[in-house]
């Protein structure tokens, strides 16, 4: 009878195994164990002593798998109840009925003619075709990269069976659907997605299977939905930000970056701050353990730009201990990874510059543009750096495109990079291909140019300019107000006029739409009206009527600081402080430093006069010293920018002799060059 009771439990024993094994080819769960939670299977519990289990959904009858209290051998021959040393035992209850347990004398028994069985088994396994078990997967998986909108995703969930790792897949393919359509087409697919009847059933799902998934999984889960935009309140949310909290332990390098990239878009809650408490500690621990710069440049990344500055450098000093090993991309990655961080590390920068400098060649377009992201984000401005990116994609420029071009050179403009040559050269390529030029192709032109004050080779300024301004006013009924205006700006910056653009810019409705308090940049939308007004009425005067419209107000000037370097140069060089005006405003828009009235027939400085006018037949040439910081100026150059130029070129036309100090360089001067340099400034013919 006990032989006929463990026979029967090797019988079941075998089929349980059987099943759990078929489930786990099927849909990739790694462990038993796994099946076993999924299907109600649980491991033995015990409270005060007494092993208890719960029920399960396989129909195998009539027996319970259980574990006892060990107790003494009496007799070889007797079954007797044991329990095993690692306690791991799955248990049924059935009505009431247990059968008898399993002793280590059976067990050997059990495991002698267990062997045979086995064997069958993988004989049995191994004759199903590995293609029939994989194939509704690589259906599954082939169908989903078909899909091309979050409903598409949802209706083929509700076609198939899912396990947890294809529920992440579609998660991740819903947002992948709609991350490069338009703003007005994501808003509209995500209507479409929340009111779809499945929507609910796979975010229920996602909640059944969240303790199943891998912890790439996990993370990519939760990642997919924050960007599709589910509610970061939500029960599925915060259900997965509980898990990860608990497994961020196992989480491996990559799981660990798209975590971080989650978290940085996330709302500040419990369970998110918790998190990004948790992931800058894992980092910090982990550092001495890092062997690879992939891997450190990874946890640099995770930290983001919100961590201590004494973990960035922690991160720092283990980069520059392993910069021995960097590799190329390595050193294209570091950019972009301290540019994450919001940390400049100039070691770091230099070390990176000199490697992609002597192959600069071999780097393709995209991680050059990524490189010049990283300098303006960090403003970290290599001359040598930036020469040589400029002098490849100049000497290279025929294999560019004029897109490609036009990014180089807002990128830049943006560093306050002024690269001559190749400038010029666009000039000419953007010439030969002004058809192509979309509005904001055009304006981006405008703005580089207009903002780093470069002209074009003589004879090529005139048509270039009237070449922009032609492609510019095509698109004048599809600007926008804001637009039109910068448009504008840029073209009276360089000191052209299109008459159909300023038209349409002085109409009512369009001022009073730039100009209105509601406008988030009134204020500087005034301040480029303004200076289109007194360019109008300086050098354009046949447009004289619109430089008095009153709906262009005037901003306030704010205040100038007086340079004490510069205050005692000129009072060291003229003695008597009535010979000069300090902190002068012209036309309520360009502040003179200094003014200085100077008889060129006598080579003195004479008193200004009160009226401040002076006789055009006279021979006193009136001085105006212009203090400018190095912003005002191009990258390493005394070139001046934008604004700076436009009231140059304005003082010039109102009779005015320009001395130009560069706040940078008049400081590395001594004071005895400094009084030479004003000297030899001011009294030149």
């Amino acid at each position: 009878m006990t032989i006929h009771s463990v026979g029967n439990l090797l019988v079941r024993t075998l089929r349980l195994c059987s099943f759990l094994s078929r489930r786990c080819a099927l849909t990739g769960v790694r462990s038993h164990a796994v099946i076993i939670q999924a299907y109600r299977f649980v491991p033995l519990k015990r409270q005060i002593g007494i092993p208890y289990c719960l029920g399960n959904c396989l129909d195998l009858k009539s027996n319970r798998f259980h574990s006892s209290e060990k107790t003494e051998y009496q007799n070889p021959t007797a079954v007797l109840d044991t329990e095993p040393q690692d306690g791991n035992i799955y248990s049924r209850e059935i009505s009431g009925v247990s059968a008898p347990s399993i002793s280590n004398l059976s067990k050997r028994i059990i495991s002698e003619n267990l062997e045979p069985l086995e064997e069958e088994f993988i004989t049995e396994q191994k004759s199903l075709s590995s293609a029939t078990r994989i194939k509704p997967l690589e259906q599954f998986f082939g169908r989903l990269q078909t899909c091309t909108s979050p409903s598409d995703v949802l209706d083929l969930y509700k076609e198939s069976t899912m396990t947890w790792k294809q529920v992440s897949s579609c998660l991740m393919t819903m947002w992948k659907t709609t991350k490069r359509m338009s703003e007005d087409q994501k808003r509209y697919e995500r209507k479409l997605m929340f009111e779809h009847p499945v929507f609910e059933k796979i975010c229920q799902h996602t909640i059944r299977e969240a303790q199943l998934m891998s912890c790439i999984d996990l993370s990519y889960s939760l990642f997919a939905l924050v960007k599709i935009g589910v509610s970061q309140n939500s029960r599925l949310i915060h259900t997965l930000l509980r898990l990860t909290q608990e497994r961020l332990n196992k989480f491996d390098e990559r799981a660990l970056s798209v975590l971080s990239s989650c978290l940085k878009n996330m709302e500040d809650s419990r369970n998110v701050n918790a998190l990004r408490v948790g992931l800058r500690l894992l980092v910090e621990l982990r550092i001495p353990a890092i062997r690879r710069v992939m891997a450190l440049q990874t946890m640099m990344r995770c930290i983001g730009q919100g961590a201590p500055l004494p973990l960035k450098k922690k991160l720092e000093n283990k980069a520059l201990s392993l910069l021995n090993e960097f590799t190329l991309p390595n050193c294209q990655y570091m950019f972009v990874t301290l540019a994450v961080m919001d940390y400049r590390s100039l070691p770091l920068l230099e070390a990176c510059s000199n490697r992609i400098i002597e192959n600069i060649h071999s780097i393709p377009f995209w991680r050059l543009v990524h490189i010049l992201q990283s300098c303006k984000d960090l403003w970290y401005r290599n001359p040598a750096l930036l020469s040589a990116i400029g002098n490849h994609v100049l000497s290279s420029l025929a294999i560019w495109q004029v897109k490609q071009l036009i990014l180089f050179l807002v990128l830049f403009s943006e560093l306050n990079f002024r690269h001559i040559e190749l400038m010029n050269a666009f000039a000419h390529t953007m010439l030969a291909n002004s058809e192509s030029l979309t509005l904001k192709d055009v304006l981006s032109v405008l703005r580089v140019y207009s903002l780093l004050n470069h002209r074009p080779d003589e004879g090529l300024i005139e048509q270039f300019l009237q070449t922009l301004s032609d492609v510019f006013e095509l698109y004048l009924s599809k600007c926008s107000s804001l637009e039109l205006l910068r448009g504008v700006y840029s073209l009276c910056l360089m000191g052209h006029y299109p008459q159909a653009a300023l038209n349409q810019l002085f109409q009512d409705d369009i001022l009073h739409e730039l100009c209105s308090s509601g406008n988030a940049y009134h204020e500087a939308n005034e301040r480029m009206l303004q200076g289109i007004n007194l360019c109008l009425e300086l050098e354009n005067p046949s447009f004289l009527r619109h430089s008095d419209n009153r709906n262009a107000a005037s901003p306030s000037l704010s205040s100038h600081p007086v340079n004490a370097e510069l205050q005692k140069t000129v009072d060291t060089i003229l003695g008597d402080s009535s010979l000069y005006q300090q902190g002068v405003v012209l036309k309520n828009v360009h502040f003179i430093d200094y003014t200085i009235a100077f008889d060129q027939k006598s080579k003195n400085v004479v008193p200004i006069p009160q009226d401040d006018e002076i006789a055009s037949e006279s021979n006193v040439q009136r001085v105006a010293v212009l203090h400018a910081p190095v912003s005002a100026f191009c990258f390493g150059t005394v070139h001046p920018k934008d604004r700076l130029a436009m009231r140059i070129r304005h003082l010039k036309l109102l009779g005015y002799h320009v001395v130009l100090v560069s706040e940078h360089e008049f400081g590395k001067l001594s004071e005895d060059e400094r009084v030479g340099f004003l000297k030899s400034a001011i009294f030149t013919e």
